[in-house]
């Protein structure tokens, strides 16, 4: 089969093609925006990328298009597509059908914190030799790919709330069917779609229902809002995690987030060490032992696994020192993501500079549905400095809460300069965007060589 797909580059997409690739199909795609590490990935597999979507495309003659949820009624390829009668099917949809069928899917859905634990999920099975499928929105550095078929019968995948297509609306995890869920947390999000909290939560409870009786759901027992959700009707197994006291069956953590105790109630069931910060990976690791459970992953093997987890690409990654400056890119783009992203590294450096780099770029900070929270996202950054390119708000207002700590430019370059002017040797910037920040990261380290030479 020929499949061509709108919007590749996306980490959903471009993982979708990786998996068509590999099952053998004949895979291209269109983006309009191309970039590392997807372009990266997808050219190593020999799929071609067409930059744009031009109605010639049509000239290729694939059994099917593939859309991806970035492309709207008036793409000048989706008219033609229409216009001609040609077959189309959404990403999630073509991917239910021709490689989830059949499959034990384990989803991992949450605001925050999918694809790290999506990513430990697939390397616990890996490392208990289930040989598992997997897709997840970004690249397990275990693996170095976003997505494989697996010979297991396991698939683990990042499950997302964000709408499927222009064409159906229900959020993309409702296809999956999955046999074991975890609800990881809860907040409000994806403002260009969602109207509040109590939708997301509908959404949240239609995945819910598509877990079968044998199934199990792994839920974050901090959140009021999953809470609520399973309130409204559940069918499967519940495993709670994350309580912060002895409760009976519950898991939770005892300890440090590097180095803690797993217990079920009040008896020990394992112990994790490893090399990751910050409490939220300690909330991960435990909804990442509980779902591996259910398909039989001894708690104490999977705690050897997350020993060995070298996390995501984009988390917290080190992309290089100049001048005594560390550079760091991280995914973090929802205020809680950046204020637990600062935090994480805030614990690593102790009372070294940090220096906040950020843009908000996601369709909910571009509306400005969330800048209220952005003082409180970034109090543990001795600096912060904010991309305002293309808002319709005003970011220097606010960030006023904050001071002379926060400084606002509207282009890259002006941004560089003033955090290159600012940096000193032990500073450690932290760059922190869902997109590719105009390669912020290589300025940066180009400008503080610069500097020192």
């Amino acid at each position: 089969m020929h499949i061509h797909i709108l919007g590749i580059c996306g980490t959903f997409m471009g993982g979708l093609a990786a998996l068509a690739r590999e099952a053998g199909h004949r895979v291209t795609g269109c983006d309009a925006n191309v970039y590392p590490p997807m372009s990266d990935q997808l050219r190593a597999l020999g799929i071609d990328l067409i930059e744009g979507f031009g109605p010639d495309q049509l000239t290729l003659k694939p059994d099917v298009f593939v859309i991806g949820n970035v492309v709207s009624r008036g793409n000048a390829l989706m008219e033609a597509i229409l216009d001609a009668g040609l077959p189309y099917t959404s990403g999630p949809q073509w991917l239910a059908q021709e490689v989830l069928q059949g499959r034990h899917v384990l989803a991992v859905a949450g605001t925050h914190g999918k694809t790290t634990t999506t990513s430990m999920l697939a390397w616990i099975l890996e490392h208990a030799g289930l040989q598992p499928g997997f897709l997840v929105g970004g690249v397990p550095m275990n693996f170095g790919v976003s997505a494989r078929l697996g010979a297991g019968k396991s698939f683990v995948i990042e499950a997302d709330e964000y709408d499927t297509a222009f064409f159906d609306k229900r959020s993309k995890f409702v296809h999956y069917r999955p046999r074991t869920a975890v609800l990881n947390n809860l907040e409000y999000d994806h403002a260009d779609i969602f109207p509040s909290l109590e939708a997301i939560e509908t959404q949240f409870h239609h995945l819910v229902r598509t877990v079968p009786a044998s199934g199990r759901l792994v839920v974050n027992a901090r959140e009021d809002a999953l809470q609520r959700v399973l309130a409204k009707g559940c069918w499967s197994e519940v495993q709670r995690f994350g309580t912060r006291k002895e409760e009976p069956g519950c898991l939770r953590a005892r300890g440090e987030p590097h180095a803690f105790d797993v217990l079920r109630g009040g008896l020990k069931i394992a112990r994790v060490e490893w090399s990751l910060l910050g409490e939220h990976n300690q909330l991960n690791a435990l909804a990442a032992l509980a779902a591996a459970e259910h398909v039989g992953v001894a708690p104490e093997l999977a705690a050897e696994a997350l020993g060995r987890f070298e996390n995501v690409r984009r988390r917290l990654e080190l992309r290089g020192e100049a001048g005594g400056v560390k550079v760091y890119d991280d995914f973090a783009h929802h205020p809680t993501a950046l204020r637990t992203t600062v935090n994480g590294l805030r614990r690593r450096v102790g009372l070294d500079r940090i220096l906040a780099v950020f843009e908000p770029r996601s369709n909910t900070m571009k509306l400005g549905t969330m800048k209220a929270q952005l003082p409180w996202a970034l109090e543990e950054a001795d600096l912060s400095f904010c991309h305002s390119g293309g808002l319709g708000w005003n970011a220097a207002e606010a960030l006023a809460p904050m001071g002379e700590q926060a400084i606002v430019c509207d282009d890259i370059d002006a941004l560089v300069k003033a955090v290159v002017k600012t940096a000193r040797p032990g500073d450690h910037i932290l760059c922190m965007s869902n997109g590719s920040f105009g390669g912020i990261h290589d300025k940066l380290l180009q400008a503080l060589e610069k500097k020192k030479a």
